[in-house]
C-alpha cells in the first residue's frame, strides 16, 4: 500500500475541484475511446444492413436493462466503499469489495439463464418484425453467453471508483475497446458472421478486460483495495447499504431500459427505419454523455469521500462548479450536433428516411442537454450521500409519469408523427432537471444546518 493511496482522501478534500477532474479525465477518456467503438460498430453493422441496424436497436434497451441493474449496485458499492475510506475504516470498505464479487457472480448466472430460456419471447413482444427477429436473436445470444464478463467488468470498475481509481479501469477499458474495433471487421466481414460476429468481437474483448481487472485487483501489491476470501465476513447490515443505494438506482435503470423497449415498440408503428434511427441517434448522443457521465461519476466518489469525512460544505460547491461545466460542454456540444447532423449521419446510413428521421431527433433534443446535465449530476450526488431513492423518483417521473404516458397519447390515441415521441422526451428532462435542482438544493443546505456547517 503506497503512501499515495492513504493520503487519496486528504488530497481530494483539499482541492476538489482538481479532484473531480482527477476522477473525471481518465474515465472521459476512456468512455471517449468507447464511444469511438460504438460508432465504428454501427458503421459495420449498418453495411450489413438497416434490418441490422434496427436488429441491434432492438437489443440496446435489453442490454441496458441487464447492465443497468449492474450498474445500480456498482454505484452502491462505489459509494459505500468512499464513505468507509472517508471515514478511514479500510477493513469494511475491504469487506464491501468481496461482497461485490459474490453479487457479481450470482447475477451473471441468473441474468444469462434468464435471457437465453426468454430471447425468442422478448423480441417477439418488444414488436420485432419477423425479418428482424432471427438477426436480433443472434446477436442477443452471444452477448448474454458473455454476460459474466461485462457484469464482472463494471463491479471491479466501482471498487477502483470507490478507492478514487478511475486511470486503471480506463487502461482496461481501451485495451478492450481497441480489440474490438480490431476484431469486429474481421469476425463480421472476413469470417462472414455478421451480426453474430459483431457479438462475439464484444465478448472475446470484455473477456480480456476481465482477466487484466482479475490480475490487478488480486496483486496486493497494486490496489489499495485487498480481498481475503478466506476470511470472508457476510454483513448482513453492509448488504443492505449497498442495496440502499444499489436498488433503487437498478430500478431507475430498468425503468429506463423499459422505456426504451416500448419507445421501439411505438418506434415500429412508423416502419423499421424509426427503430434504425433512433439506434443512430443514441450512439451520436453518446458523444455528449461521455463527459457528463464521467463528472458524474467521480462525484459519486467525491460527495461520499466528503460525506464520511464530514466535510459537507464542499459537496454543495463541487456540486454548483460541475453543474456549471456541464453547462458549458452541453451548448458546445449541441451547437455541433445541431450544424453537423446532416454530415454526420451520412457516415452511417444512405437511407433518406433513416436520414430524416435522425437529424430531426438530434435537432431537437440538444435543447435538453443543459437539463439532462443537471438531473444526471444531481442524481450522482444523491447516491455519493447514500440516497439512492431521489434518482429512482426522479427517473420514474420522468419515463413512467411524463415521456411514456406523452408519447402514447401523441401516437396511439392522437396519431402524430413520429416527432412527437421526442417532444415528449424533451418535456420529461427539463421536468426532472428542474426538479432535481431544487430537491438536491434543498437537501444540501438542510444538511449543512444539521451539521453546523451552514455557508453564509
Amino acid at each position: 500500500m503506497t503512501e499515495n493511496k492513504r493520503n487519496i482522501v486528504d488530497d481530494f478534500v483539499k482541492n476538489p475541484h482538481r479532484a473531480l477532474w482527477k476522477l473525471s479525465v481518465p474515465l472521459m477518456f476512456g468512455m471517449a475511446v468507447q464511444t469511438i467503438y460504438s460508432i465504428v460498430d454501427m458503421i459495420f453493422i449498418g453495411r450489413i444492413s438497416g434490418d441490422a441496424i434496427a436488429a441491434l436497436s432492438f437489443n440496446m434497451p435489453l442490454l441496458f436493462f441487464a447492465i443497468g441493474i449492474t450498474f445500480g449496485l456498482g454505484a452502491g458499492v462505489t459509494s459505500v466503499i468512499s464513505r468507509f475510506l472517508g471515514a478511514k475504516d479500510k477493513n469494511s470498505a475491504d469487506n464491501t469489495a468481496e461482497h461485490a464479487v459474490f453479487m457479481g457472480i450470482i447475477m451473471a448466472v441468473v441474468l444469462s439463464g434468464t435471457g437465453l430460456l426468454l430471447r425468442y419471447s422478448i423480441f417477439e413482444f418488444l414488436g420485432a418484425t419477423p425479418d428482424i427477429i432471427p438477426l436480433a436473436v443472434d446477436y442477443f445470444s452471444i452477448i448474454t453467453i458473455g454476460f459474466i464478463f461485462n457484469i464482472m467488468n463494471v463491479f471491479f470498475r466501482a471498487i477502483l471508483a470507490g478507492e478514487g481509481d478511475t486511470v486503471t479501469p480506463i487502461r482496461y477499458l481501451i485495451i478492450g475497446t481497441i480489440l474490438n474495433i480490431i476484431l469486429d471487421p474481421i469476425f463480421i466481414f472476413t469470417l462472414n458472421l455478421g451480426v453474430q460476429g459483431a457479438a462475439l468481437a464484444t465478448i472475446l474483448s470484455q473477456f480480456v478486460a476481465m482477466i487484466l481487472f482479475i490480475n490487478y485487483l488480486f496483486n496486493r501489491e497494486k490496489s489499495y483495495i485487498q480481498f481475503r476470501f478466506r476470511q470472508f465476513s457476510f454483513s448482513f447490515s453492509l448488504l443492505m447499504d449497498i442495496f440502499r443505494i444499489g436498488i433503487p438506482a437498478s430500478m431507475a435503470m430498468i425503468i429506463m431500459s423499459l422505456g426504451g423497449m416500448v419507445f421501439n415498440r411505438l418506434l415500429i408503428l412508423f416502419g423499421s427505419e424509426a427503430v434504425a434511427a433512433f439506434g443512430l441517434t443514441r450512439n451520436l448522443d453518446q458523444i455528449f454523455f461521455l463527459p457528463i457521465i464521467s463528472m458524474a461519476n467521480g462525484i459519486v466518489t467525491l460527495a461520499g469521500m466528503f460525506y464520511g469525512a464530514g466535510e459537507y460544505k464542499k459537496i454543495r460547491k463541487i456540486w454548483y462548479y460541475s453543474i456549471t461545466r456541464g453547462f458549458y460542454i452541453a451548448i458546445f456540444i449541441g451547437i455541433i450536433f445541431y450544424f453537423g447532423a446532416p454530415y454526420i449521419f451520412q457516415i452511417f446510413s444512405s437511407d433518406a428516411e433513416i436520414l430524416r428521421i435522425s437529424i430531426q431527433y438530434t435537432r431537437l433534443i440538444v435543447f435538453i442537454y443543459p437539463f439532462i446535465v443537471i438531473a444526471m449530476i444531481s442524481g450522482r450526488v444523491f447516491q455519493g450521500l447514500g440516497k439512492g431513492l431521489p434518482g429512482l423518483l426522479l427517473t420514474s417521473m420522468r419515463v413512467i409519469l411524463i415521456s411514456l404516458p406523452f408519447a402514447v397519447i401523441f401516437v396511439v390515441y392522437m396519431e402524430k408523427p413520429v416527432e412527437y415521441i421526442w417532444y415528449s422526451q424533451m418535456l420529461s428532462s427539463i421536468s426532472a432537471g428542474i426538479i432535481a435542482f431544487f430537491w438536491l438544493h434543498r437537501k444540501l443546505i438542510n444538511t449543512e444546518k444539521a451539521f453546523g456547517r451552514l455557508i453564509m
